[in-house]
């Protein structure tokens, strides 16, 4: 009676062990996921998408999410290679290409990688002078770019791209640079109406010529633009004669 109250007991406590491993042995892997299996704390290999088998307590496993991730690097202040300072903050966007690295070879490497993009970004900016930090982020977002992807690779992470978004500067600077764009309108300007006085001065003079050429040619002129003033009554007109017509009457007097 008692072997038979053993055996049952036996039974029941195997009946129980097999129901809690297979509980919870069995794992899902998602799709776009990777497993990192340890047994008794060694690495035992990488598990991919599906039902998977986990012994409890003796096996462990952690869980590495491949898709793209987006970091988004915090503000910066740095100083460019001409000593201003500028707040700087960007996008990163990375994905996991090797789970077993990804977990062996650096710890929370999320955090590892926004330290890293931080620092690569200050870095770089400190060697380029504020005009082409402006006028190339594109460049500037490569090279950091590649930096941050070739300090990852041993981590088994591909950096996808590195963006600037907003580049901060001081208020002086805004102040100075509003000024310099205004001085470059107004330098435009100026030559384009030197340019305008120079045309219209050849024309006039290309226009002198001929009616010096022309005998009455700037008697006819100047009838014309008596008519033109005739038109409008409010204007006053002035007629100008020439100086040699007044002398020659004034020699004609005193004869």
């Amino acid at each position: 009676m008692i072997s038979m109250v053993l055996l049952g007991t036996s039974f029941i406590v195997f009946l129980v062990l097999v129901v809690f491993v297979l509980f919870f042995g069995f794992k899902i892997v998602n799709h776009y996921e990777n497993g990192v299996r340890f047994t008794l704390g060694r690495y035992t290999g990488v598990m991919q998408p599906g039902l998977r088998f986990v012994f409890p307590v003796i096996q462990t496993w952690e869980r590495v999410d491949l898709r793209t991730k987006v970091k988004d690097v915090p503000d910066q202040d740095c100083i460019t290679k001409d000593n201003v300072s500028v707040n700087v903050n960007a996008v990163l966007y990375y994905a996991v290409v090797d789970a077993n690295k990804v977990i062996l070879e650096v710890e929370h490497y999320q955090y590892v990688i926004s330290q890293l993009a931080q620092t690569t970004m200050r870095d770089v900016v400190g060697e380029v002078t504020l005009d082409e930090l402006l006028s190339k982020r594109d460049d500037i977002s490569k090279r950091i770019k590649n930096l941050v992807d070739k300090a990852t690779d041993p981590w088994g992470i591909k950096v996808e791209s590195v963006e600037l978004k907003h580049i901060e500067l001081p208020e002086e600077m805004k102040r100075v640079m509003a000024k310099q764009a205004e001085a470059e309108r107004e330098k435009r300007a100026v030559i384009i109406k030197a340019s305008g006085e120079v045309t219209a001065a050849a024309n006039m003079a290309k226009a002198a010529n001929m009616l010096a050429k022309t005998p009455g040619a700037l008697h006819l002129r100047t009838l014309h633009s008596i008519n033109d003033l005739s038109s409008d009554k409010s204007n006053t007109m002035i007629y100008a004669l020439p100086a040699e017509l007044l002398r020659m009457i004034q020699r004609m007097g005193n004869k």
